[in-house]
């Protein structure tokens, strides 16, 4: 062990296991979308919210809430391959950066199409990455736990409690995720329009919408056009692809060893 990386309290995990945590948790830790936009941009993309149309916000709601309704769609439908093998990012970027580069040309116009396109090829994505790391996509719970990395927007922070924002957001999403999977497995896709469900999506839907939001606004900055609206998609896939490597790793750890044993080592790691 070299000497910048400081030992982990007691925990059952393997040396690799405990790698693994670690890179889970260099995923989930670091800076938020509208970070690496700016970096990307070279400008603050303050600057393009100021240049959304006016009732936006009414707009994007709107928007966000149709394209995870047909992300649940397609979770609860497409998502039952059992093959297991490697993820393909490199193809889901290729594909969100094709569609970003409409909105790259004509701006928020275009949101209410590209969005449910973009979304539902970052949920296939998603769901590549889960397969990757041993999961069933056959399991309702996971095809759920897919669709949940869409409220991982921003968890390289730390909650009130002291703890990182991804347990924060974890907590909060546990009873909804386990309430809906319950009614759909009683009867299936037919569910889906359910209450349990409805506030799965409407408390992802909440956090989804602050990332979509500044990827909007990037875009209506006037320098972005439609190479730069491509780059802003690929950041935007790249995001929760990372969010969802970082995710899954843990879940598969947490299958072996627990949520608790997996949250408390991950807390202890520097």
């Amino acid at each position: 062990m070299s000497e910048d990386i400081k030992p982990v309290p007691y925990t059952p995990l393997t040396a690799r296991e405990l790698e693994d945590l670690r890179y889970a948790r260099s995923l989930l830790e670091n800076p938020g979308f509208a970070a690496r936009l700016t970096s990307a941009l070279g400008a603050p993309i303050e600057r393009g919210f100021k240049m959304l149309p006016k009732g936006w916000h009414t707009t994007l709601d709107k928007t966000v809430r149709v394209a995870l309704e047909r992300a649940l769609d397609v979770a609860l439908v497409t998502l039952t391959d059992k093959r297991p093998r490697k993820s393909s990012e490199i193809f889901h970027k290729i594909a969100v950066g094709a569609s970003g580069g409409l909105g790259g040309v004509f701006g928020f116009a275009t949101l209410a199409i590209e969005l449910p396109i973009s979304t539902a090829i970052m949920l296939r994505s998603i769901a590549d990455i889960a397969r990757s790391e041993g999961h069933e996509l056959t399991d309702i719970r996971v095809r759920l736990n897919c669709l949940e990395v869409f409220a991982l927007g921003d968890t390289g922070k730390t909650s009130e409690a002291g703890k990182s924002a991804y347990w924060a957001v974890r907590a909060a999403m546990r009873t909804l995720v386990e309430d809906a999977a319950i009614s759909l497995t009683k009867k299936g896709a037919a569910q889906k329009t359910a209450p349990a469900v409805m506030r799965l999506v409407s408390s992802i839907a909440s956090r989804f919408g602050v990332v979509v939001s500044e990827e909007a606004a990037a875009k209506a900055v006037p320098i972005v056009g439609a190479a730069a609206g491509a780059v802003v998609n690929v950041l935007f896939i790249d995001h929760f692809q990372n969010m969802a490597r970082g995710h899954f790793i843990i879940k598969r750890l947490e299958k072996k060893y627990g949520e608790g044993a997996i949250q408390s080592a991950y807390l202890h790691l520097k």
